[in-house]
């Protein structure tokens, strides 16, 4: 402020020392005016360019695009002006460094597996991410602003976001649930800050469906033992409490022998199962003669045969080239036999049933199974490799089948990096392949 009084005082002596030169003692108030004018004018000016600036800067689209274009000012008004060039300078770096650190923050909710909407204190979309928009069928852009009631109509989620009470989650369906492949989500609100709402919500497809699966197997479980169980107990008893002839003790045994069998067959299966699914996957050092898993095939298939139908099946076996598969002998027994036997405990006797090897073009193996049975109608054959799913339980225990046989099946082929493939129409038969990569299969050449 001292030059600034400085300059005011010079300005008024050189005006009066202008005025007194030109006209004397009269010129000295005149000089003295002009001079103090022009003082004033110039200062205005100063203030004048100082004010465009700074109403410039207020209306910038964009941080720092101004601020390094501060006017050349003296004085006073000059350090001002850069005072203040700093301090928006400070501000934009500040207002930077801000949106840098929301954006991460949003890129790190962006890339969350779980949906994140951001609510106003009125319940409207603010921001969500786009698994939100997946799970609950939203536009992320088109839907800002808009309420959430008006978008999730489920009323389970109504009564949630009414009744003010988050300590809870609540499970709804999904945006784009549907009865063919429903989608389960559930949704957890938190408040934050002034009357704002978290919303998260987490898709529990798979760990619903896997928990009815769970259901379902013990389930299954406790009915396929329990029957023979019943069974057996009731001969039993009648043994003990009954004097019988020889005919129908030797019948009541063969039962329970049949029974006890079946029981064994489900554990036996049941063991097949768990030590699939812990066991690590096989390697590439053990190699399986192709010809030899097919005799044992048709061995299992024809004494099956015999039992189920007096009159027998027709059994083709075409084991094709020569060749071995790398992998556990067991475990391709195992596949290979069970879809064997299925096929011959689902076709009529008198049916047609070829079981076939053969090498596919770009060197892939093909297990092959195919019978004249009644076939399997379109939507059961996405189920049929769930455990204990069956199309006709009643047929199936007719046959002694435990539910279990393709879900093994399905393992190994997977353990093996095989393909499974099921084609079937109803009432004209069925055909199962097994498909193994080509690095798994070798020729050998015929001797």
């Amino acid at each position: 402020m001292i030059n600034r009084w400085l300059t005011f005082s010079v300005c008024l002596l050189l005006g009066s020392g202008v005025g007194w030169w030109l006209a004397g003692k009269d010129g000295l108030e005149p000089g003295l005016l002009v001079a103090g004018f022009a003082w004033l004018l110039l200062d205005s000016l100063y203030i004048a360019k100082l004010l465009r600036w700074l109403r410039s800067e207020q209306n910038a689209q964009e941080p720092g695009v101004l601020s390094s274009t501060a006017p050349v000012i003296g004085g006073v008004w000059g350090e001002l002006a850069d005072r203040t060039r700093r301090l928006l300078r400070s501000r934009d770096r500040q207002h930077l460094e801000s949106q840098a650190r929301l954006n991460e923050f949003l890129s790190a909710m962006q890339a969350s597996p779980n949906g994140v909407v951001l609510l106003d204190p009125d319940g409207r979309i603010e921001w969500c991410n786009q698994t939100a928009a997946q799970h609950f069928g939203f536009d992320a852009h088109r839907d800002v602003m808009q309420h959430i009631a008006n978008l999730v109509r489920d009323p389970l989620f109504t009564a949630y976001l009414a009744s003010g009470n988050f300590s809870r989650d609540v499970t709804i369906p999904g945006g784009r649930s549907s009865p063919a492949r429903p989608v389960r989500l559930s949704v957890h609100l938190h408040a934050y800050g002034n009357r704002r709402k978290l919303l998260l919500s987490r898709d529990i497809t798979s760990l619903e469906l896997a928990e009815a699966m769970r259901r379902d197997f013990v389930a299954n479980v406790s009915h396929e033992i329990r029957t023979p169980l019943t069974v057996l107990s009731g001969f039993i008893e009648t043994l003990q409490t009954l004097p019988l002839k020889e005919a129908e003790r030797t019948r009541y045994l063969g039962l329970m022998a049949q029974q006890s069998q079946r029981m064994q067959t489900l554990v036996n299966d049941l063991l097949t199962l768990s030590r699939l699914e812990g066991s690590p996957f096989p390697d590439t050092s053990e190699w399986v003669a192709t010809s030899a898993l097919l005799a044992h095939c048709e061995q299992e298939g024809r004494a099956l045969s015999v039992v189920l139908a007096p009159a027998g099946h027709r059994l083709e076996f075409d084991t094709g080239p020569p060749c071995e598969l790398a992998g556990v002998q067991n475990e391709l027994l195992s596949a290979m036999s069970n879809l064997v036997t299925n096929a011959v405990r689902y076709t009529p006797q008198g049916g047609l049933i070829k079981v076939s090897w053969s090498v596919l073009d770009d060197g892939r193996g093909e297990f092959r199974v195919v019978d004249s049975g009644p076939g399997i109608a379109a939507e059961h054959i996405p189920r049929l490799t769930e455990r204990f799913y069956r199309i006709d339980r009643s047929r199936s225990r007719e046959t002694g089948g435990t539910g279990l046989g393709l879900a093994i099946v399905k393992h190994v082929t997977q353990r093996h990096g095989a393909e499974l493939r099921i084609e079937s129409q109803p009432g004209q038969g069925s055909r199962f392949s097994i498909v193994f990569p080509a690095a798994r299969v070798r020729q050998l050449q015929r001797a």
